[in-house]
């Protein structure tokens, strides 16, 4: 048999590449698009919560979300750093396992279980909102309809997680109707509205704005799914996972930036102010640009279908995070088993069951509206995002970085500031009592099993469950 040359190896590596990288493709589109779902629909609520603590004031709107839009991609950079760290996924918890020890595992685990449940509430609330802005004649049923796109949510989670390319779908299609939104409003719009470009924020301009920006830093939630969520990529290895992770980190940074700078600038432009009682900003924005046709009732729907995809995506991580804490027969856990047992779509039905009625309680107490939400928001993340950022600049420092040390010191600063302004508006400190409760209870159960090893782990554990 004649010996194979190296440049007939070259040439067979080079079309067995070939053929892998469609399928490549394929996969990072999937793996990308769904899990920026969450941070894209945050668009659609955190451009009104920014207006609305500014009490309306149009002039404030574009530096107030450039500021947010800065300090998202200052908390993505460290998330950059994590997935390089941590290739095998594992985010905040993983990260401040290794700088402070397994038992502020459960500080960032505290805070994402209470993030899902948040994010399941004002995704659904969102939602609903928006079908209302379409059909206005819904507005009397807004709680009715919340919950039973709760439950059908729910439900569909039943049958596993076979949806995440849907989601991916979900996000390129309001993003494309979204863009041609923009080009519409900006080139021709249909009617602009009549808001006054400037009110009285109640402050001097420049602390009106220090004051506004860390309530729509909302738009940050979800920036820490890439960074565990590459746990799922078991069939790469940890170069290829690094990639996805970045690259899904970039794509997010210049999508969720991207459209929200832009329509923050046509929400200005078109004189777009705080909605009535049955529309959102964002659909004030979309009528405004395309007027009441076939355009923004795809906006619309492609939106409202969007956060019910975010929705669902915490339905899955969250409940798989429960299993993941539940343990196996192998490996005792810190939660009961029960949370644990799945049905033949590998889905933890108890723990899906315990997601349903945690959103139920506070999409009723909010009375179905996503603006009552997000005050809440961006408390319960913030502590993660904290926690990582502390862990990263002990890295640093370890390893003789001083500039990347200080860049994480600052960037900690700005998010521990965003944290305590948000916990000086009052009601938002009970998903920071929320969050230190869980993390507290967790803490105890797991001193109560024997402290089992591999806790820090728990988030990679239940991603790579999901893949």
């Amino acid at each position: 048999m004649p010996a194979i040359t190296g440049s007939a190896v070259t040439s067979a590596t080079a079309v067995s590449l070939r053929g892998r990288t469609p399928r490549r493709s394929v996969l990072f589109f999937a793996f990308a698009f769904a899990v920026i779902a969450d941070p894209v629909s945050s668009v659609a609520y955190a451009i009104e919560a920014a207006l609305r603590a500014l009490h309306g004031d149009l002039a404030l709107l574009l530096p107030t979300m450039s500021l947010v839009i800065g300090l998202v991609v200052v908390v993505t950079a460290n998330y950059w750093q994590l997935v390089r760290r941590f290739p095998k996924g594992g985010g905040a918890a993983a990260a401040a396992a290794r700088a402070f020890g397994p038992r502020w595992t459960f500080l960032p685990i505290g805070a994402l279980v209470v993030d899902f449940v948040l994010t399941i509430g004002i995704s659904i609330a969102a939602a609903s909102s928006a079908v209302i802005a379409l059909f206005p004649g819904l507005a009397a049923f807004r709680i009715p309809l919340a919950l039973v796109l709760l439950l059908v949510v729910a439900g569909l989670t039943w049958f596993g997680h076979g949806g995440r390319l849907l989601f991916a779908v979900m996000t390129v299609a309001f993003v494309a109707v979204s863009v041609v939104v923009l080009v519409l409003g900006f080139a021709a719009p249909h009617a602009p509205g009549h808001a006054i470009a400037s009110h009285d924020p109640g402050h001097p301009a420049t602390l009106a704005v220090v004051l506004a920006f860390p309530v729509a830093m909302a738009l940050a939630t979800g920036v820490e799914a890439p960074s565990t969520a590459i746990a799922q990529l078991g069939q790469l290895d940890d170069t290829h996972r690094r990639r996805f992770g970045r690259g899904t980190l970039a794509l997010l940074v210049v999508i969720v930036g991207g459209l929200t700078f832009a329509l923050t600038a046509l929400a200005v432009q078109l004189h777009i102010g705080i909605p009535g009682a049955d529309s959102t900003q964002i659909a004030d924005i979309a009528h405004a640009a395309a007027g009441p046709g076939w355009l923004y009732g795809a906006f619309q729907l492609t939106s409202s279908l969007l956060l019910l995809a975010a929705a669902s995506s915490s339905f899955q991580a969250g409940p798989g995070l429960l299993k993941a804490l539940s343990g196996s027969p192998e490996q005792p856990g810190v939660l009961p088993p029960v949370l644990g047992r799945t049905n033949r779509h590998h889905t933890p039905y108890w723990s899906v069951v315990v997601y349903l009625a945690a959103a139920a309680v506070i999409i009723v107490a909010a009375a179905g509206q996503e603006q009552e939400l997000v005050l809440f928001y961006a408390v319960a993340v913030f502590v993660s995002f904290l926690v990582g950022l502390l862990a990263m600049t002990r890295f640093a420092r370890g390893e003789g970085k001083a500039t990347l040390a200080w860049i994480n010191a600052i960037a900690a600063a700005a998010v521990a500031f965003t944290l305590v302004v948000n916990l000086l508006r009052g009601w938002p400190v009970l998903s920071m009592v929320a969050t230190l409760v869980i993390a507290a209870g967790l803490y105890v159960r797991w001193n109560r099993a024997g402290r089992p090893t591999g806790i820090e782990d728990v988030e990679a554990q239940a991603e790579a469950a999901a893949g």
